[in-house]
This record gives C-alpha cells, sequence and structure tokens, in this order.
C-alpha cells in the first residue's frame, strides 16, 4: 500500500503523513527530503546549481522509485510534484492519493510568520503572500483535485485530518 498525500505548501502533508504513518506503524517519506539526501544538496542548493528543470526530472524519477519500493509507505509530495510531467498520472496507478485542501486564507496563517524558512516565498515579504498563494492555487487546482480523495484540513487538527484519511484506507 502506498498513500500520497499533497497539496499546497503549508497544507499540513509533512505532519499529517509523519502522524498517520505512526498509527498505521509503516514508513512515512517526505519526497523532498529524500530527493535531498540522494543528491546530497538541499532542495534549495539544487535549484540554484542545477536549475529547476534538472530538479523536476529528478523529483519524478525519485517519485517512480518510491512508488515502486515494495513496502508500505505514506510519502508526503512537494506543492509542485503533482504539476509536472506525468506524475499525477503515476500517482493515480500506483497509490491511494489524498489532496489535503487548505483555503488561501489558511495557507496565508501558517506561512506568514515562516516566509524566510520556504525557498519558493522567501523572497516575497508578507505583503504579496496572499495574492500569490491565490494565483499558484489556482493554477495547481486541476492537478490536486485529480486525487482519488479531497481532505478539507481548514480549523482541523493534525489528529482529525489523519483519522480523516484513515476512514478511506
Amino acid at each position: 500500500m502506498k498513500v500520497v498525500l499533497l497539496g499546497y505548501m503549508a497544507s499540513g502533508k509533512s505532519a499529517v503523513g509523519k502522524l498517520l504513518a505512526k498509527e498505521l506503524n509503516i514508513q512515512f517519506v517526505d519526497l523532498d527530503d529524500f530527493i535531498a539526501e540522494k543528491e546530497q544538496l538541499s532542495i534549495s542548493e539544487i535549484f540554484k546549481l542545477k536549475g529547476e528543470i534538472y530538479f523536476r526530472i529528478k523529483e519524478g524519477e525519485y517519485l517512480k522509485e518510491l512508488l515502486n519500493f515494495d513496502q508500505n509507505l505514506i510519502i508526503s509530495l512537494g506543492g509542485g510534484t503533482p504539476c509536472y510531467g506525468n506524475n499525477m498520472q503515476i500517482i493515480k496507478n500506483k497509490s491511494k492519493s489524498f489532496y489535503l485542501n487548505a483555503s488561501i486564507n489558511t495557507i496565508h496563517e501558517r506561512l506568514i510568520d515562516e516566509t524566510s524558512k520556504r525557498p519558493l516565498v522567501a523572497t516575497l515579504g508578507t505583503s504579496n503572500l496572499k495574492e500569490f498563494i491565490a494565483k499558484h492555487l489556482f493554477e495547481r487546482n486541476p492537478f490536486y483535485e485529480r486525487a482519488d480523495n479531497t481532505i478539507l484540513v481548514n480549523n482541523k487538527s493534525i489528529s482529525e485530518v489523519s483519522k480523516e484519511i484513515m476512514t478511506f484506507i
């Protein structure tokens, strides 16, 4: 069994994935962490040194590798992973996928104090953040909505989201 969590940054993919894996007693893998470990570079360094195209190619390769592992896994994706190449089709064919759907306001509230920790929004500043999130979500939603299940995460705890996912597994 492979369970894939997808959605925009700050939607709770990693936090929910870790708890879900613990509750189901299976391994959790954050795709970005997996890529960084395999490449021996942080995601920011990969973008800076090798470019986004290189990153997106490697992201697709490592996603396939994880989905082809013989063991059960909970995998959290980067926010852009489903939007490139044929990643979403591979996800649909090889896993049970869950879109953690957070509103623009929820994402904004979660990101406002940690923009410096998120390379994609680090240079934006807080004044343009909400508009950036809205634009990105609009572009990415058609990919996210292809997930097998959509879980609304607004005003829910990590535990509540995890329990809701378990009802579908």
